[in-house]
């Protein structure tokens, strides 16, 4: 459970027997970002366009003026810091895409991403609760690199999910114990995010938790995993790396796979990543799912290209909720400027709100501006 709240707001949320939790989409520290920590690592990479990790600091510096190499902890986080004591979440949820390892054992796979351990306390600076690790870069340096990954995060105290050092350990949630009870936080990836099949977790080999297809089979086997640890009064999180990085339309299959867990009682919040930009937000029988978050740290700034997505521009989701079902959604757009977070000024809020609602109109659900520059989601005028 993360501290440092108002205490009379997270109080007056207990009394209602609400619970509000941070979700985002990727969280890239890895290659440039992991240069600018206070202790990089090997810059070497092995990319077609990039022979260095710097080079992606050289581009940002290009892009929006020099960054203060080294930097602190907390620096990579800026304004969501400042918004995440506001907000209070009782839970604090990110997908972590990359490996965090010393590793020199790479995967031939065009890009591949790493942090040196020693830079965990990025993590520990937005006090992050549960690190997802069901993607397709936690795996860059190879199966050492994941359990070296994992015994990384566990030793900051932090934990994970959708990857482990067996199958079972993959599928196991995340248990995260919070004033109203626990939330489980269940990690998954689709081979359509990218995630080669070859690092599938097995019964004797580290790997990913990665489903073998969206179908409604594979679905109903994922049920019958939740159902397994679910206890009664448990908020359960299944979050899903899937799908492609560009484009705001969301397949038949994802949706059919959300409400089928949505369905069945045993899930309550869908959080889904791979996606490079914010994708629509779809309210269900009460519940949230969220089909793309978007990017939230990485080193892409001043790599040119996809500029109609505005990619510099992220979202910090507070879901707020009541036994599981969606009381709110409020959401705070920030951009990326010297590989650091600040809150979007007015157009670029204006500019998000107007794509976010566009494309979440298309499954019922209407996103309004505030006055003082939250995205949210209109409880009380959404399309029946």
């Amino acid at each position: 459970m993360s501290a440092g709240a108002p205490a009379s707001r997270s109080a007056s949320q207990l009394a209602r027997g609400e619970l509000t939790v941070f979700l985002c989409g990727d969280v890239m520290t890895g290659r440039g970002l992991d240069q600018v920590l206070p202790f990089p690592g090997d810059p070497e990479l092995h990319e077609e366009y990039a022979r260095s990790a710097l080079d992606y600091v050289a581009l940002a510096d290009r892009r929006n003026g020099t960054i203060p190499v080294p930097v602190t902890f907390e620096y990579p986080w800026g304004d969501a810091l400042t918004e995440l004591a506001v907000a209070a979440p009782h839970a604090r949820i990110v997908n972590l895409e990359t490996s965090v390892t010393t590793s020199d054992d790479w995967e031939r796979k065009g890009i591949n991403y790493r942090m040196h351990p020693r830079n965990v306390p990025c993590l520990g600076a937005a006090s992050i609760d549960c690190c997802v690790l069901a993607n397709n870069h936690v795996m860059d340096w190879s199966r050492a690199g994941l359990e070296e990954t994992l015994a990384s995060l566990w030793a900051a105290g932090i934990t994970t999910a959708g990857a482990g050092r067996s199958s079972d350990e993959a599928w196991a949630p995340a248990v995260l114990g919070t004033p109203r009870g626990r939330m489980l936080v269940f990690g998954m990836a689709c081979a359509d995010s990218g995630v080669p099949r070859a690092w599938v977790a097995t019964d004797g080999t580290p790997g990913v938790n990665l489903l073998p297809d969206l179908s409604a089979v594979s679905a109903d086997h994922v049920i019958a995993r939740v159902g397994k640890h679910r206890r009664p009064g448990d908020v359960v999180v299944a979050s899903l790396h899937w799908g492609g990085n560009w484009g705001y339309a969301i397949p038949r299959s994802h949706r059919a796979f959300a409400h089928r867990l949505i369905d069945s009682g045993m899930v309550d919040v869908i959080h889904g990543h791979s996606s490079h930009h914010p994708k629509g937000i779809e309210v269900y029988r009460d519940r949230a799912i969220l089909y793309g978050c978007g990017d939230f740290l990485n080193d892409y700034e001043g790599i040119p290209g996809h500029e109609e997505y505005r990619p510099d521009l992220s979202l910090m989701y507070l879901p707020t909720l009541d036994g599981g079902a969606l009381v709110r959604l409020r959401m705070v757009p920030l951009r990326t400027e010297r590989m650091r977070l600040q809150r979007a000024d007015e157009a670029e809020a204006t500019w998000l709100q107007r794509v976010l609602d566009r494309e979440s109109a298309r499954l019922g659900t209407r996103v309004d501006l505030t006055d003082d520059g939250y995205l949210e989601v209109a409880m009380a005028k959404r399309i029946r």
